[in-house]
């Protein structure tokens, strides 16, 4: 990796293919349906949140837990979850969501409406409580507060029955009425199977699109948290991205059209990679990965937990592709995140604080091909002036353009930056950069979709013209 890699462009938002006819005051051009809403919006500005999975599975060494584990074996030895939040803060997160519940059953809150959980485990003489902890220190160190519950229960006797959406709906409400505000709530496809089932040990299948109602439960979660995003597969306010792998898809549309699409559905994980140009709804991508092999805390990983370049990699498929990043770091046996997790995250922000940290971009000139209604509210000043609010844009029916972008004085570029302003929809469809090397222009990087942002890896090249 280069030594000082350098920033260009930062804070671009291209505007094309508008449909708005000019009157003696320009207007702005019209929203490109469907386009994000507030909380949207306000998520996509985040970029990067954490994931942290813990349960009876960190001491069993599982990844999935049967559902018959004693809360006898939950017992942190010294758990501290503003260790965890000091790291991650540090490490750059806005925010953290906490698996409440994971398939096992097992809650990390003294819930009302099962003994499976922490207040009868021996940590903290059955007094303790995960989320109550985990939420404070998020207050306390200004990260966001959200939860995962797992839809699927293998402890449950009536997993399956109608009585069991009813239990998880009151244990949404515990969570929603005593630990607002909660930013995200995280649930995902693993719905039915084998499982102890309060000693039936058996398989168990539900249907998947209809058994939990979905419209209904999260409208009982609405009615609580009105800003809560929700995830899942399909949505309905941002989406798996296909693969837990670290990546979304170089073409990432932040639309797609989800009349067909459930949480589990199978056969669909290529199209909520890249979603899709006329998709009806904003339901933008979310990329969930480890930091480890695995979601949960093993020892024979600590060996395997992915460098600092590996992070930065996936950095720049996830955040880079215009989706968010949601990392997972587990907490170890003792209830802290190890020492190898955190030696690696931090070397990591110190890689991204490094290769980002000289925009070159900031108040240099710009000149581009198309100015709207030849209003300097949307001249190309503003591409470089910093603020996220201020976009250049071109009048009606305008499908192709330029941008120019004249530093002060030759300089070595190694990544650029480029947005869009989203509030109107996502528009671009294919674009390409140019530099002027020697004289003569060279194409050094393309790409489809933009987005929220797009991070380019460009060749180590020293050029005092950039054209978009």
């Amino acid at each position: 990796m280069q030594n000082n890699p350098l920033i260009l462009l930062s804070e671009i938002s291209a505007i094309l293919i508008l449909n708005l006819s000019c009157s003696r005051e320009t207007l702005p051009p019209a929203p490109l349906e469907p386009v994000p809403t507030a909380r949207q919006i306000a998520w996509h500005k985040m970029e990067m949140n954490a994931f942290i999975h813990f349960t009876t599975n960190t001491f069993t060494n599982k990844e999935w837990g049967f559902g018959d584990e004693s809360p006898e074996v939950f017992n942190p030895t010294d758990f501290n979850s503003d260790q965890w939040l000091s790291v991650l803060k540090d490490a750059g997160f806005k925010g953290v969501i906490l698996t409440c519940k994971h398939h096992d059953g097992f809650c990390l809150w003294p819930s009302e409406y099962t003994e499976h959980s922490v207040k009868n485990s021996p940590w903290k003489e059955g007094k303790g409580n995960v989320v109550e902890e985990v939420y404070n220190s998020c207050n306390k160190y200004g990260l966001k507060f959200g939860v995962y519950l797992s839809p699927w229960d293998r402890n449950r006797a009536d997993y399956g029955q109608p009585s069991y959406i009813e239990y998880y709906r009151n244990q949404l409400t515990e969570l929603f009425s005593k630990y607002s505000p909660i930013f995200e709530m995280w649930f995902d496809g693993a719905n039915g199977g084998d499982g102890y089932y309060g000693g039936a040990n058996e398989t168990r299948a539900i249907d998947g699109k209809n058994y939990y109602d979905w419209p209904k439960t999260l409208e009982i979660v609405r009615n609580m948290e009105p800003e809560v995003i929700f995830f899942s597969d399909g949505g309905p306010d941002i989406r798996w991205c296909g693969n837990e792998k670290g990546y979304v898809g170089e073409t990432n549309w932040n639309t797609i059209s989800t009349d067909t699409i459930y949480a589990g559905k199978p056969g669909v994980n290529d199209l909520l990679n890249s979603g899709s140009e006329d998709g009806n709804r904003w339901i933008p991508a979310e990329v969930d990965v480890s930091i480890r092999p695995g979601w949960f805390y093993h020892e024979s990983e600590d060996s395997l937990v992915k460098t600092p370049e590996d992070l930065f990699e996936i950095y720049l498929t996830s955040v880079g592709r215009g989706s968010n990043l949601l990392l997972n770091i587990p907490p170890d046996r003792s209830g802290k995140l190890n020492q190898k997790d955190v030696d690696v995250l931090l070397e990591w922000r110190k890689i991204l604080d490094q290769t980002f940290k000289n925009n070159l971009a900031a108040g240099a000139e710009a000149k581009t091909t198309e100015r709207r209604g030849r209003s300097a509210r949307f001249s190309a000043s503003n591409l470089t002036d910093g603020d996220p609010e201020s976009y250049w844009a071109t009048n009606d029916g305008i499908k192709t353009a330029s941008i120019d972008v004249i530093l002060a004085k030759p300089e070595s570029v190694n990544y650029i930056i480029i947005q869009e302003y989203i509030p109107l929809g996502q528009r671009v469809s294919k674009f390409k950069v140019e530099a002027e090397v020697q004289n003569e222009w060279k194409e050094i990087a393309s790409g489809t979709t933009i987005g929220y942002k797009r991070i380019l890896k460009t060749p180590n090249i020293e050029t005092q013209k950039i054209r978009i």
